[in-house]
């Protein structure tokens, strides 16, 4: 498929700013996070966009962070922001900010039926769809090849094969002169990128996805539990302290340098893992990133345009990017191998983002203080209960 992201797009402006005078030339701003390549990868598109169509576009460079990213759309739309046209947004933002946007259903209506059903459903809030898939991420993790074939290890297929793999190898590798070599890195920082992880630490491990389908509270229960103190026991062990203040790129860095064995990221550290400057280059292969109990279990981001205009970016793909429209995960350019290849998302797990997520977020957040405070007399049990009844609670209340 010739994907176009940019040719039938952006043709009006602001809904509050009014409408655009389609005869002219129009001057429009995009907000968008900066992680990895996202910025390159967007003014590759927007100036394909820009020749085809007259029409020029500013961006808008965001923070990494999802969660300072969300932060910052609240507050410029709540004071009536009118200098951002369209917004680069995350799956599970629509509810929290779709009364900012104009409905897009009869502008969408020829695409919409090329996307995941259920992600258009996640974007329609009240009838209204606020926005258009951009394109889909799913997790991975990822390993070094070289080294599990240096010790004739195996790709894990559970958390504690992860965890015995890693401090092994590590642990080896240190020996053989390796001082600065860690066994796992992933995102342990407290924001959003958590409430991914601990999702998928807690469905794999078969403690359920905290708000069930039906919107049953199921957090607290001894399964959950377990995969809380398993992760806790990884930090200082197989992974750094300093994995407590990790975002994607920190992670990303200490990987890309040859300082870890296994990495929890998203696809586009996949490209830039076998970039010219990077120290694993060649020996990066990928699989599920979660432990296996029942079934894989891996959250599904899908990155998004919330416009405030008429028409959106209504089509993109290629670069890190797994392709929105089901059937084509796969990368153009080979990029990706099949941990990339979803034909359809069955089986993903979505973060609770339309059924009270804010608050849910802020409750793996106050993981973190709570696993820090264990190493200070608070006993195993008491670190679990705690964090369990903090999730169980503010999810009561986000439901309240």
């Amino acid at each position: 498929m010739n994907v176009k992201p940019f040719v039938r797009t952006l043709i009006s402006c602001a809904a509050i700013a009014g409408a655009i005078d389609l005869a002219a030339a129009a001057e429009l701003s995009m907000a968008a996070n900066s992680t990895g390549k996202n910025l390159s990868f967007l003014r590759d598109q927007i100036a394909r966009f820009e020749k085809e169509t007259g029409h020029k576009v500013n961006l808008v460079t965001m923070p990494a962070s999802s969660s300072e990213q969300f932060s910052q759309y609240r507050l410029w739309l709540a004071a009536g922001n009118k200098d951002v046209d369209v917004y680069q947004t995350d799956v599970i933002w629509a509810p929290q900010l779709a009364e900012q946007f104009v409905d897009l259903t009869e502008a969408t209506k020829d695409v919409v039926g090329e996307h995941f059903p259920s992600i258009i459903q996640s974007q329609t809030v009240n009838g209204k769809l606020v926005a258009l898939p951009f394109y889909t991420d799913a997790p991975a993790l990822y390993y070094r090849k070289d080294l599990l074939d240096k010790y004739g290890k195996t790709p894990p297929k559970t958390w504690d094969e992860l965890a015995a793999t890693a401090k092994e190898v590590q642990d080896k590798e240190r020996a053989a002169g390796s001082a600065d070599i860690w066994g796992f890195v992933f995102q342990g920082n407290a924001y959003e990128g958590l409430t991914c992880n601990a999702l998928e630490w807690i469905k794999s491990s078969g403690g359920g996805q905290i708000i069930e389908p039906d919107g049953t509270i199921s957090v607290n229960n001894e399964k959950a539990a377990a995969a809380v103190e398993k992760v806790k026991e990884w930090i200082g062990t197989i992974a750094p302290k300093g994995v407590l203040a990790y975002q994607e790129e920190e992670s990303r860095g200490v990987w890309q340098t040859g300082n870890a064995v296994f990495m929890r990221n998203w696809p586009y550290a996949y490209a830039l893992g076998n970039g010219d400057d990077s120290a694993v280059k060649g020996q990066i292969r990928s699989g599920p990133a979660s432990g296996r109990h029942r079934r894989r279990s891996a959250v599904l981001d899908t990155r998004r345009m919330e416009p405030r205009g008429l028409e959106i970016f209504r089509r993109a793909g290629g670069g890190d990017r797994l392709r929105q429209v089901p059937g084509l995960g796969r990368n153009p350019e080979g990029a990706c191998d099949r941990a990339f290849e979803p034909s359809d998302d069955r089986g993903a797990l979505r973060r609770p983002g339309s059924r009270g997520g804010p608050a849910v977020h802020a409750a793996l957040e106050a993981y973190l203080p709570e696993r820090r405070a264990a190493p200070l007399g608070r006993g195993k049990g008491e670190v679990q209960r705690s964090v369990l009844q903090v999730l169980e609670r503010r999810a009561q209340h986000a439901f309240g």
